[in-house]
């Protein structure tokens, strides 16, 4: 029997294809032949640039005694958790289940038609840590279906009726409320490192949906603050002056903090996937495109809000990480760049692109450049990573800006010359719709017209190759390569971080094309997605996986290294409300963020993404419609004012005179006045009087 995994689309699956393992793709094939056999699954998921996946591939699956046991009893299935999200759910609910803890590499064996019967993640080669070896696990799991049947058929059943019993994560919902998201704050509160930023001790991840919700927080707070005062300046109570201050000051000294260490690239831009230490001084090494582009818009948000010189330095290094290094041919963005590349001496490692010796600094700088920089980036002969490495960080700004530009182009191009890290180039469609919203906002606040041009690419890549043609209502595909795409089906991200990406670019570009995209995305996600009481499941009703089914169809209100898909979902939804008017798709933003929110009032860490909706919603969001002449300085210096404002979930599209508006309602029936451009405000139904000048523009959104 074959290995059959050359001809994935998958890099990661690929890259066991030369493995000795009988490895089948996720599929009926691979059921059919162990219900033939009378043998279980054995399930094995991962991804591309996780570290502990190929240590266990060199330990285990290129090893030709244990692929010989593997294959003697067990049909195997190889599954990347990027291209599957579905399948990887459902079993990581029942290692969590079975385990209490989760993570990849996942080892999953279950019964031919795929009940989990045993769970578990990376498993050494020899008994290790209080853990056994793959091969006795195997063995044993073999000797168990052999001679124990009913004992692993009932711990299937009873695994399977565990997983349908599990009560909604928040069953208490109700309307979103600003004593909600400031129960939120004081949850949050407790878990904040006011030393060294980020919430809670190691390993932290980049808290970016919750860096998101806290400066949306702090901007309403403060506007809440002025209407009070100014409907009544003897005012004491009311909205509390801490919370807007507080807000602010927990995301500038996280931002700042992870701008700072070595989770960030301090000569290529771009965050590494986390940082193993409380310190963000050691990271681990991979980098994703979700991970990025998140990061992005809040660093663009942050500069929107405060001006930071590091938020402008952070954000434009990060857009040019993406555009450099992530980038495909086809105008869309790679998934990840590995953790491991090769050492100096052709051995894999873990960071060997990144870390540097001050011997190494010397040797490509010179003595005197060599040693300011060792001492400047932290690089200290004892070394903070492995094998007397450093990681470079950068704690304090550099005194000669010149002498650092020239130092740090003078290691980038030496660290070209290094072993690459590999890069998972499969195109993701929900990750590469936060990249197009982030690149789009991005670029239109710091006026750099090529990252919008990079996102337009992007969107179209999506629309031409990812959309079902002839599909009605409206089927994605998740992956595709080279151009060719998967036959994994969109997922619930998928279709709602497109459209959000698409929506971004309306209000950029005054195309009001991709707003009809986005509405017929958002129309399919309500026809298929929905679980009858306004939430959302995360695959569609005709798209969902029979084996998985069988087990529990997959719905996760919490956030994960994304959003979301229903706190995205509302998010979208309440966007393309206010663009289109379409009262429908507010109603359901509302719904759909019922229960997400209320799970972000008690672990406002775990619903980030949900909370910053909350934020829009309770500010209204604000609508702004700009009119005039594209070519005029006066729109240009309208859009400028209104692009600005750090209102939550502000809704900002430009429009020319008389245009045709199409799905964007938002746009009709807006005159210039007098002659001149002019901006239309709207918040909570009710709008301003226009206006020709970026003053009074800049006052209505602040109040």
């Amino acid at each position: 029997m074959a290995n059959r995994l050359a001809r994935s689309t998958s890099p990661y699956l690929q890259q066991h294809a030369d493995n000795p393992v009988h490895w089948y793709e996720w599929g009926e094939e691979a059921f059919a032949e162990a219900r033939r056999r009378d043998v279980p699954l054995l399930i094995s998921v991962g991804y591309a640039a996780c570290h502990w996946c190929h240590v266990m591939a060199h330990e285990s699956f290129e090893d030709d005694a244990t692929a010989a046991v593997m294959n003697r009893h067990f049909v195997t299935v190889k599954v990347d958790r990027e291209e599957r999200p579905d399948v990887d759910a459902v079993y990581m609910e029942a290692t969590q289940a079975m385990t209490g803890r989760g993570g990849w590499p996942m080892t999953v064996f279950a019964t031919p038609d795929g009940q989990p019967f045993y769970c578990g993640t990376y498993y050494p080669p020899r008994p290790a840590h209080g853990m056994p070896s793959f091969g006795q696990v195997l063995e044993a799991i073999a000797d168990a279906w052999g001679s124990r049947r009913s004992e692993v058929t009932d711990t299937a059943v009873g695994i399977r009726q565990a997983l349908a019993a599990r009560p909604p994560v928040a069953p208490d919902t109700g309307p979103v409320t600003p004593d909600l998201t400031r129960a939120a704050l004081a949850a949050l509160e407790q878990t904040f490192d006011a030393t060294r930023g980020g919430f809670g001790g190691a390993p932290k991840f980049p808290p970016s949906m919750v860096l998101e919700w806290l400066l949306r927080h702090s901007a309403r707070t403060a506007a809440a603050r002025v209407r009070d005062l100014t409907e009544d300046p003897s005012l004491t109570t009311g909205t509390p002056a801490r919370d807007h201050d507080h807000a602010l000051a927990m995301a500038e000294r996280t931002l700042e903090a992870m701008a700072r260490g070595g989770m960030y690239d301090q000569l290529g831009g771009g965050f590494a996937r986390y940082s193993v230490d409380a310190d963000w001084v050691v990271p681990h090494f991979e980098k994703m495109l979700y991970d990025n582009a998140l990061l992005l818009r809040v660093y663009a948000h942050w500069w929107r809000q405060t001006s930071s010189p590091p938020a402008a330095r952070v954000t434009t290094a990060t857009a040019a990480f993406l555009l450099r290094e992530l980038r495909t041919p086809e105008g869309g963005f790679a998934s990840s760049l590995d953790a491991d590349s090769l050492d100096e001496h052709g051995q894999p490692a873990e960071g060997a692109f990144y870390a540097w010796t001050p011997a190494q600094l010397t040797e490509v700088l010179g003595d005197d450049d060599g040693a300011w920089a060792a001492d400047l980036l932290r690089v200290t002969p004892a070394g903070t990573f492995e094998h007397g490495s450093s990681v470079l960080q950068l704690r304090t700004d550099p005194e000669d800006d010149d002498r650092w530009e020239s130092v740090r182009e003078r290691l980038l191009a030496a660290r070209e010359r290094r072993h690459r890290p590999g890069r998972d180039d499969k195109v993701v469609a929900g990750w590469n719709g936060l990249a197009i919203a982030a690149l789009a906002e991005a670029g239109a606040l710091l006026d750099r017209p090529e990252w919008v041009d990079a996102a337009r690419d992007a969107a179209r890549l999506l629309l031409d190759v990812h959309l079902v043609t002839g599909s009605d209502p409206v089927r994605l595909r998740r992956t595709s390569r080279d151009g060719a795409v998967g036959t994994a089906p969109g997922v619930l991200e998928d279709y709602v971080h497109v459209a959000d990406g698409l929506l971004t670019l309306t209000q950029v570009t005054g195309e009001t094309s991709w707003a009809g995209h986005a509405q017929a995305l958002l129309d399919s996600v309500l026809a298929r997605f929905g679980d009858g009481t306004g939430g959302l499941y995360d695959t569609a009703e005709d798209e969902t996986d029979s084996v998985l089914s069988a087990i529990r169809r997959p719905r996760d209100v919490g956030d994960g290294p994304a959003p979301a898909g229903q706190s995205a979902a509302a998010g979208a939804l309440l966007t393309s409300a206010a663009l289109t008017g379409s009262s429908p798709h507010r109603t359901a933003a509302e719904a759909a963020l019922a229960e997400p929110a209320a799970v972000g009032a008690r672990i406002p860490r775990a619903a980030g993404w949900a909370l910053a909706v909350a934020e829009a919603l309770l500010d209204g969001p604000r609508e702004v419609a700009v009119v005039g002449p594209a070519d005029d300085g006066r729109t240009h210096a309208l859009l400028a004012e209104a692009r600005r404002s750090a209102a939550p979930g502000a809704v900002v599209v430009h429009g020319e005179p008389g245009a045709d508006p199409g799905p964007v309602a938002l746009l009709a029936d807006r005159p210039l006045v007098d002659g001149a451009p002019a901006a239309y405000v709207c918040r909570g139904f009710v709008c301003e009087r226009p206006t020709t000048e970026p003053a009074t523009l800049r006052a209505q959104l602040r109040a």
